[in-house]
């Protein structure tokens, strides 16, 4: 795994992390949480993308893992470097607010699921960017646009996170906020990649 790889999935989940801390401490800001994190991804994938491929988020590493678009080394080793960049942008968010805005995380299936299916959507529109049945130029249009839909999606039940990292960044840490997004990735992802295949076939 090259160094510049880590780094930019560290770099990438800690800007990431951090818009979305702010953006829940600001909430006269007059864009939404839900914008402003699919603005911030898409900016990510034009420029980390060719370094890293632009994960940033766990789940997103394991879906792309279940079809073999990356390999279980590779993955283990971005999702060590994605939470570390999570925790610095938690450590970051505790210095710059006195008082920041407590999330409830709660641990019911409902949460899970409504994780599950935003990650679902979001994993699909990121595994049509990688399977190339969008034009490169669109890819980080598609990918923030996904994201914003999929926390759109989950958002009535859940906090609308879709990214373990970023739960524990945000303190929005419980295992709903893990297990739902991890299922719903890998799904999005073999939905996505049978698609592809019935296609091409």
């Amino acid at each position: 795994m090259k160094p510049r790889a880590l780094a930019a999935e560290l770099f990438g989940t800690f800007g990431l992390t951090l818009a979305v801390l702010i953006s829940i401490n600001n909430p006269d800001f007059p864009v939404s949480t839900p914008v402003i994190a699919g603005l911030t991804l898409g900016i990510f994938v034009y420029t980390i993308g060719s370094v890293s491929g632009c994960h940033i988020n766990p789940a997103v590493t394991i879906g792309l893992a279940a079809i073999k678009k990356i390999d279980l080394p590779s993955a283990g080793a971005y999702i060590v470097a994605q939470f570390i960049g999570a925790g610095v942008a938690l450590a970051i968010g505790n210095v710059i607010f006195a008082a920041p805005v407590e999330l409830v995380a709660g641990g019911s299936v409902g949460i899970g699921l409504a994780e599950l299916l935003g990650a679902l959507l979001f994993l699909f529109g990121i595994a049509a960017v990688v399977l190339e049945r969008v034009p490169a130029p669109m890819s980080g249009v598609v990918i923030g646009t996904s994201l914003f839909l999929g926390i759109h999606f989950a958002a009535h039940t859940s906090n609308g996170v879709l990214n373990p990292a970023v739960a524990l960044g945000i303190g929005s840490f419980s295992l709903p906020y893990i297990w739902g997004p991890i299922v719903g990735a890998a799904l999005g992802a073999l939905i996505s990649s049978m698609l592809s295949e019935r296609k091409a076939g």
